[in-house]
């Protein structure tokens, strides 16, 4: 195999020590606005004993935090203490399935489900600290220290096995937080959409009939409706639970069954409109708005799934295609696609962020990690960042990193109060010549120009998944 990413598996293999620490070393400045806090969740550890997992998703989780305070910012990180955490350290072995990765004698949840490695993303919300994993009730965690809690069950409205996904969305103005969770049966799947208040209380919980058990990572939200890209990789439940295979082995690519954009109201939690939208596949949506009487969604767009590119650890990505940024302008009332507008960006990238405060509302900007080298067959791994815009005439600006650095964690923009055109973005990166890790904020609008402010690390971190900012 081709090796485009020379010494990743240094970034895979790293025994990551809890600390909680002031960071002492900085380049350039970090701006005076920048106060509150960054937290990141992803996986972190790959290995018990001789034991090794095969993907990028079985790792067991652990967040990080960034403080950013008048005398100083200050680092934590801490392993998630989930149930399946706890029981494997108790054990000293792996015990439960994972995602990419079966053996002799794991085991599932009530026989049905994952463990979930809570491994996915963390998010403040309702005067907690909540980190999530695939198709499971978050865990709540403490703020600042990020010691473990336990299973956060919404009042007990919700239980372990309750379909539950890794991506939360909140409503900028409201506060409310919207999520989903897929019901994977193969006789009568179904879509379920939640609707809480800001200070965790159920609203809603609606069901939906979908024509197949299909996998959904993500979805957004404008502000009259949620909006789900429906595609068909559909999951075989009975292979996964007959067959002993993983999840990932148990799932098929189907794309002759088309995809889909399916919208509900948010305030009714009644489906609107399923508007067909071709044979693609999409993991991560960035933004939806109306105007003019429109609808308008923002999404990356694959020819065909990606997990199947984050192993065998470390060596990811090994012939993975481009993931177009693509926009969608519908028409409801007669459910038709009336646009589909494309960026030229045209490496494979992920982890869309964009400026929080235009959340459900129109917004050109949003930033994305990319891989180079995504065209050539061979190990590779995400090395850009791209500011994409879509009133730009060429559509994005980029900043490379050096080479054997690799970059991680959803971008995350910190915006300048005093100034809407201001603000940076930040992600990490890790130098795997030097096994060091550090986080690296961007002036957001001018990425390509490099950091800003590198925030060095005393010892070395995972490189996570999603990424969120709380202003103080």
């Amino acid at each position: 195999m081709d090796n485009h990413a020379p010494l990743l598996e240094r970034a895979f293999s790293l025994d990551v020590q809890e600390q909680s620490c002031t960071i002492d070393r900085i380049e350039g400045a970090v701006p005076d606005y920048v106060r509150g806090t960054y937290y990141l969740n992803g996986p972190a550890r790959f290995s018990r004993d001789t034991f090794r997992y095969k993907h990028w998703l079985d790792g067991d989780g652990m967040v990080c935090s960034l403080r950013f305070e008048p005398d100083g910012i200050r680092f934590t990180n801490r392993f998630v203490r989930s149930q399946k955490f706890v029981d494997e350290a108790e054990a000293g072995r792996p015990l439960y399935r994972a995602f990419g990765t079966a053996f002799e004698s794991d085991q599932l949840v009530r026989g049905i489900a994952l463990a979930s490695p809570v491994n996915v993303s963390a998010y403040p919300f309702a005067n907690t600290l909540l980190a999530f994993g695939e198709q499971g009730l978050p865990y709540e965690l403490d703020p600042i220290t990020l010691e473990t809690r336990g299973l956060y069950t919404f009042g007990k409205r919700l239980n372990a096995i309750s379909p539950f996904s890794a991506h939360p969305k909140f409503d900028p103005d409201t506060g409310e937080m919207f999520n989903f969770g897929i019901s994977f049966s193969a006789t009568q799947p179904a879509l379920n959409l939640y609707r809480f208040d800001r200070a965790g209380k159920l609203d809603y919980r609606k069901r939906f009939p979908i024509d197949f058990p299909c996998s959904i990572h993500d979805f957004t939200i404008s502000q009259q409706y949620a909006i789900f890209y429906l595609s068909p990789y559909i999951l075989d439940m009975e292979a996964l639970m007959r067959d002993g295979c993983s999840l990932l082995e148990a799932l098929k690519w189907e794309p002759e069954r088309g995809s889909q954009l399916f919208v509900i109201s948010r305030e009714t939690g009644e489906a609107v409109a399923t508007i067909p939208v071709g044979e693609g596949y999409c993991l991560h949506l960035a933004n939806a708005f109306e105007a003019d009487g429109q609808l308008t969604v923002d999404l990356l767009e694959l020819t065909q799934p990606v997990y199947d590119q984050y192993q065998v650890v470390p060596d990811l990505f090994p012939d993975v295609r481009e993931a177009l940024p693509v926009r969608f302008v519908v028409d409801l009332a007669h459910s038709t696609l009336v646009e589909r507008r494309e960026l030229g960006y045209r490496m494979m990238c992920d982890f869309p962020g964009l400026d929080l405060r235009k959340a459900t509302r129109e917004c050109s900007d949003f930033w994305v990690l990319g891989i180079s080298n995504t065209p050539k067959a061979g190990r590779k791994f995400l090395d850009q960042l791209a500011h994409l815009n879509w009133d730009r005439e060429d559509g994005y600006d980029i900043y490379q990193a050096p080479p054997k650095h690799y970059l991680g964690g959803e971008p995350v923009f910190i915006g300048n109060p005093d100034d809407p055109h201001d603000g940076v973005v930040i992600c990490q990166m890790f130098d795997a010549e030097q096994v060091t890790s550090a986080f690296v904020l961007f002036d957001a609008f001018h990425v390509a120009k490099g950091p800003v402010a590198t925030l060095h690390l005393a010892e070395p971190v995972h490189l996570g998944f999603h990424a969120c900012f709380e202003p103080a």
